[in-house]
């Protein structure tokens, strides 16, 4: 991709979404960052020179329309960067409805309801969607239903977006990280009642370096499924 894009990045305060900013922000591109508040926000504005931020919860996504009808969106966007997730591990027999709702909200119907949202620029640029996944979002391990389940419908809503979407020629892909580095790969291992050693998972930046080869191959091409495991 050329440069001076512009990308609406979720997730860009830590770990993939992090590395993934730095990159874009370093070569120039035009950023629209994501926060959950105004003060979040701020600090990524603070952190990215020159980039734009949009304030709104994923965790009640029937509000983000609301939000972002009382902010100024880019007329232009080229790709749309779905980094953001939480994860709560737990047997079936333990889990509330209270986190199987944060985890579907955050994770998928969010996702959902962003790329509703940014639909028109995406189809006037020929932009981007780019979801970053999990390898739970294709298997799914004992105590972690609720997050594999919002990662399950994660594939199924980038897989229809894609036949929906390739007429009006927007490319879409989903990204399944297997355990990277991350502060919520810590927060995985405190769950599992694990010893957390950052050295032993993926780096961020090395996903962030599969991310932008998908959203700059040339248009002839489109990487649908892109798997990354951890080398070591």
């Amino acid at each position: 991709m050329a440069g001076m894009a512009t990308h609406v990045i979720t997730g860009a305060g830590s770990g993939i979404g992090a590395a993934v900013a730095r990159r874009l922000h370093a070569r120039g591109d035009d950023l629209v960052l994501h926060a959950r508040d105004a003060g979040r926000a701020k600090e990524l504005a603070a952190e990215y020179p020159g980039a734009s931020t949009l304030v709104g919860d994923l965790a009640d996504p029937d509000k983000l329309s609301w939000a972002f009808s009382h902010q100024s969106l880019p007329d232009r966007v080229d790709t749309l960067l779905h980094i953001a997730g939480v994860v709560d591990l737990g047997p079936v027999g333990e889990l509330t409805p209270k986190t199987w709702r944060h985890q579907l909200n955050v994770n998928l119907v969010a996702p959902a309801e962003l790329t509703r949202h940014f639909l028109p620029q995406l189809r006037l640029s020929g932009g981007h969607v780019l979801f970053v996944n999990s390898g739970a979002g294709l298997r799914a391990s004992a105590d972690w239903s609720a997050y594999a389940a919002s990662k399950h419908g994660l594939k199924a809503l980038a897989d229809s977006l894609r036949q929906e979407e390739h007429p009006n020629g927007i490319r879409v892909t989903s990204v399944y990280p297997g355990r990277t580095a991350s502060p919520m790969q810590a927060k995985v291992h405190q769950q599992e009642g694990k010893a957390y050693d950052a050295a032993q998972w993926i780096d961020p930046e090395s996903v962030a370096t599969t991310i932008l080869m998908a959203i700059d191959l040339p248009r002839d091409a489109e990487v649908n499924d892109l798997t990354v495991r951890p080398g070591r």
